[in-house]
């Protein structure tokens, strides 16, 4: 097997793991876990695992003083407000609700850089927004009797939160990219991102009762904090290296797709027509609004 075809199934595996996260996060929070224990034991787990790969590997350790501030910046908004609002986000809403909002991650980065580092906003690109906005908002208000979730609307708005916050680490994470590994890069903004979320989620760590789970909790949370962070994580920077961010960032598509497959079968929840149509609208407005950097 070719490091090509090795690629592009560490990718697609990195975004089958994302989908099923959505259900197994419903499974253990709020029932077993507060959302934002849950939060620390993923970042926590990450941030152990990060270093332990520079253990085996060592190499550059640290960050150049004129890049902190950036990387404090990645980690409030990669790691802080995306990690919690994510978590506690699906806790309220559903699995395939979080899972098509999360698509929206494309449009709002597109709106971000038009802000950030100004680029140009076209027709197409406004069409393309207000497509994905109008999915997102049908979604959100959407009167959905069979569903999982004990807030949606909440938690629907907290997943939006989280894929606004996740847009603009992206945008602001590209600079780092450019001086540092990708590793390096991720072990550093874990570790702020994990300083700044101590002091939310420390008490309800330690409130957890550890004593109430079963196996099947824990294998939830190994899955979790392993494969849908770390694992999945290096799975998507192994594709970056070996076939390109845009081919790569092509299969977060397929998420939605997944997400709602294993929600249908494993959590009872239902995919109704409404929802067919906000799709369609949300997959157009992402289109619209990459076009010109897909002919490019």
């Amino acid at each position: 097997m070719n490091k090509n075809t090795e690629a592009h199934l560490a990718v697609l595996g990195a975004n089958i793991i994302f989908a099923a996260n959505y259900s197994i996060v419903k499974y253990i929070t709020p029932s077993h876990i507060h959302p934002f224990a849950l939060n620390f034991v993923r970042v926590a787990s990450c941030i152990i695992l990060f270093w332990a790969l520079w253990l085996f590997k060592p190499g550059p350790i640290g960050i150049q003083r004129k890049h902190l501030s950036r990387f404090l910046l990645c980690g409030i908004t990669g790691v802080l407000i995306n990690q919690l609002f994510f978590i506690k986000g699906v806790a309220l809403s559903t699995s395939i609700h979080s899972a098509l909002l999360s698509l929206c991650t494309p449009i709002f980065i597109t709106i971000i850089a038009a802000w950030l580092i100004k680029e140009r906003l076209t027709l197409l690109k406004l069409i393309g927004l207000a497509f994905g906005v109008g999915g997102a908002l049908l979604l959100i208000f959407l009167k959905d009797q069979n569903h999982t979730g004990t807030n949606v609307l909440l938690g629907d708005l907290l997943v939006i939160i989280n894929a606004v916050s996740y847009a603009f680490y992206l945008v602001l994470v590209r600079p780092l990219m450019a001086s540092y590994s990708a590793i390096h890069v991720l072990r550093w903004v874990f570790t702020l991102g994990g300083i700044l979320m101590l002091p939310v989620c420390a008490s309800e760590f330690f409130a957890t009762d550890w004593q109430a789970f079963e196996t099947s909790h824990f294998v939830a949370l190994g899955f979790i904090a392993i494969g849908a962070t770390f694992f999945a994580y290096l799975f998507n920077v192994f594709g970056i290296a070996k076939i390109g961010p845009s081919a790569t960032g092509t299969y977060i598509y397929t998420q939605p797709v997944f997400a709602a497959l294993i929600a249908m079968i494993f959590a009872g929840e239902h995919f109704s027509w409404i929802k067919g149509f906000a799709t369609i609208m949300i997959f157009s407005g992402v289109y619209l609004a990459n076009y010109k950097k897909a002919i490019n």
